[in-house]
């Protein structure tokens, strides 16, 4: 009884180091979903971003909570998105929540210095069914370009620090390889 005690003890510090696997797989497709913009144009309007891009570069975030680090995130997306006008490349962040307030992500997006990286909210902390995004994953990050997801990040809450963000934003070269 001792030991299986003190196996479990030992295991559990593994059993919270498992990596968080969220969202779509790289080499396959995202699909569509919408969701209520909260920034830019479209504002208050359902959209699905994912059926406009087609197979234009693409950079899209799934995050339960509202964070400077994920702030971080869209700023360095918004500075890519600036740079690279000629390619279509997009990104946008949903954050995944019951009860979307509009208001709230409009003036937190505003703070973070987001300008043309587009912030909304679906209404389903569990998000868009075919993501398949995992229930302890506080931001996925799905980086695609032709239809077919390249580089897919996943973080629980406060794994998100200013390296993971370095790390995610050197994955958006990928997008735009011959």
């Amino acid at each position: 009884m001792r030991h299986a005690l003190l196996a479990i003890l030992l295991a559990s510090p593994l059993l919270a180091a498992d990596p968080c696997v969220s969202g779509v797989p790289v080499g396959k497709r995202p699909g569509p979903y919408s969701f209520l913009v909260a920034t830019g144009p479209q504002k208050g309007q359902q959209t699905c971003y994912i059926c406009e891009q087609g197979d234009k570069p693409t950079a899209v975030v799934f995050a339960r909570t509202l964070s400077d680090p994920l702030g971080k995130l869209l700023a360095g997306l918004d500075a890519e998105t600036a740079a690279r006008k000629d390619t279509g490349f997009k990104a946008w962040m949903t954050q995944l929540t019951a009860t979307a307030d509009l208001d709230k992500l409009s003036d937190w997006a505003k703070k973070q210095g987001v300008k043309s990286v587009a912030v909304g909210g679906f209404e389903d902390a569990d998000g868009p069914p075919a993501y398949k995004l995992h229930a302890d994953a506080d931001v996925t990050v799905l980086l695609f370009v032709k239809q077919k997801v390249v580089a897919n990040f996943a973080f629980r809450d406060g794994e998100l620090t200013d390296e993971k963000v370095k790390e995610v934003l050197k994955g958006t070269p990928k997008l735009f390889e011959k």
